[in-house]
């Protein structure tokens, strides 16, 4: 009975207990549907991890799979998750022994001296050991010490999933931008033909008498325009394809884009599936969590380092005179030594440290509150601005069509001397305008497409 109750008292030491709280996650209310999610008959699947596949544009995707090579903030995650899994296996030591081997050798000159004679000799000591050192974790502290290292290195690997999915949205939307650039200056130029053209007819018309010189005036005001419009796209394209260049890897000068056009690419259906589900899909929701509950194990540890600390001490070895002999004879010894330390008057360090970490625990639950309602807030943003932009590529469309059909009409009937300049200068602004910003209605679109997907976790989930 005495063995069997001084083995599980043993076995208890061993194990030992958790002085902290439990970890529980948060609670928090979540939306039972989207407010301006699409109607669909059927649920959805979420993204697929490839999600830029759905816009079916090769070049897109060429751009983010060398992204996702060669990009510089995605490699430097991928580092401090190297530094993260290193600090956990730092951490993990200290739940087992710590073990040194020694061995020394030391030669010694003793000397006497009599009234009668002198003699000297030369002592030779050889020694072995081996050390031993264990704290039993009687009160967790070093587990939790652990957990708070192996949860921090998770966070860092969700944080890794974070700047990948923004890493990859941003060349969409840079990609989309460059595209967007490209189809304005082509319209800026087919309307500086288009005015250069009208030109040409008011010219003639001057020299025939039937236009004034007011009239050359306004319409070489027109070109003049025209053609100042053009540089600022091109500033705009070349930087912008400069970003694009830097999101996957290459310097400016080395960058190649394909030719294309907003036209080319295939605007993807997704739909977002139910807002409870978006806590598994969302990295940095994760990582917010991840923090939090490295944050919980701390409080045990703070909290554990008020109770004694109970640590074992072994050393065992041989020592002799002579090496032949060393590992033979009497020369064995061992120690073995348990230690109690109990922390009596610390200044409030400690007692410090537990507040420190209770207070650090509940500012990270207010920050991954945060960043659930912010997921929350991130997906409607984008389901509005996909049903708005559509509705309103529609309409534009139309006002580009109503344009057109009003400066040709304008055109013929100025031709016909039917009509002034007045209304084809107007007719020609009103065109520009209404093709110029149905570009940029389709780019925003497509970019609200992408900030979806990203809104949802571009597809990756826990």
């Amino acid at each position: 009975m005495r063995t069997r109750l001084l083995s599980a008292a043993l076995a208890a030491m061993l194990v030992g207990c958790t002085v902290g709280p439990e970890y529980k996650r948060p609670e928090i209310a979540t939306p039972a549907a989207w407010k301006a999610a699409p109607e669909a008959t059927t649920p959805s699947p979420w993204p697929a991890t490839a999600w830029w596949n759905g816009f079916q544009s090769p070049v897109l995707t060429a751009h983010i799979e060398q992204a996702q090579r060669a990009n510089y903030d995605i490699a430097a995650a991928a580092a401090r998750v190297a530094q993260a899994d290193a600090r956990a296996k730092i951490a993990g030591a200290a739940l087992l022994p710590a073990v040194d081997a020694g061995a020394d050798v030391s030669r010694s000159r003793l000397s006497s001296s009599t009234s009668s004679s002198r003699s000297a000799r030369v002592v030779t000591a050889y020694n072995t050991s081996l050390a031993a050192t264990y704290e039993l974790d009687f009160w967790g502290k070093n587990r939790s010490a652990l957990t708070s290292a192996q949860s921090l290195a998770q966070a860092t690997r969700y944080d890794r999933e974070t700047i990948a999915i923004t890493t990859m949205a941003n060349v969409g939307t840079t990609y989309f931008s460059v595209l967007e650039f490209r189809d304005r200056l082509a319209i800026a130029r087919d309307n500086l033909e288009n005015a250069e053209r009208v030109l040409a007819i008011v010219e003639a018309r001057v020299n025939n008498g039937a236009a004034s010189a007011l009239d050359l005036a306004q319409q070489r005001t027109v070109v003049a325009n025209q053609r100042a419009a053009i540089p600022a796209l091109e500033q705009q394209l070349r930087q912008t394809e400069n970003a694009l260049a830097i999101l996957i890897g290459e310097t400016p000068d080395r960058l190649t884009i394909a030719n294309g056009s907003l036209d080319d690419v295939t605007l993807p259906v997704i739909a977002p599936g139910l807002p409870s589900e978006l806590l598994m899909r969302r990295p940095d929701v994760a990582n917010a969590e991840a923090q939090l509950i490295a944050a919980n194990a701390d409080i045990n540890t703070a909290r554990a380092a008020l109770f004694p600390s109970i640590q074992l001490t072994a050393q065992a070895g041989f020592a002799s005179g002579a090496l032949t002999s060393l590992f033979d004879g009497p020369g064995f010894f061992w120690t073995l030594v348990a230690s109690v330390t109990q922390p009596i008057f610390e200044g409030g360090r400690l007692s410090g440290q537990v507040d420190l970490t209770e207070a650090r625990y509940e500012e990270l639950v207010q920050v991954y509150r945060g960043a659930v309602i912010n997921a929350f807030r991130d997906t409607e943003d984008a389901l509005v601005a996909i049903r708005q932009l559509a509705d309103q590529q529609g309409l534009q469309e139309e006002a580009v069509r109503q344009a057109r059909t009003a400066f040709d009409l304008a055109d013929t009937r100025y031709r016909g001397g039917l009509d002034t300049l007045l209304n084809v200068l107007d007719a020609q602004r009103t065109l520009f305008q209404a093709r110029d910003q149905l570009v940029q209605i389709r780019s925003a679109r497509l970019q609200a497409t992408v900030a979806l997907f990203r809104a949802l976790g571009g597809g990756w989930a826990i």
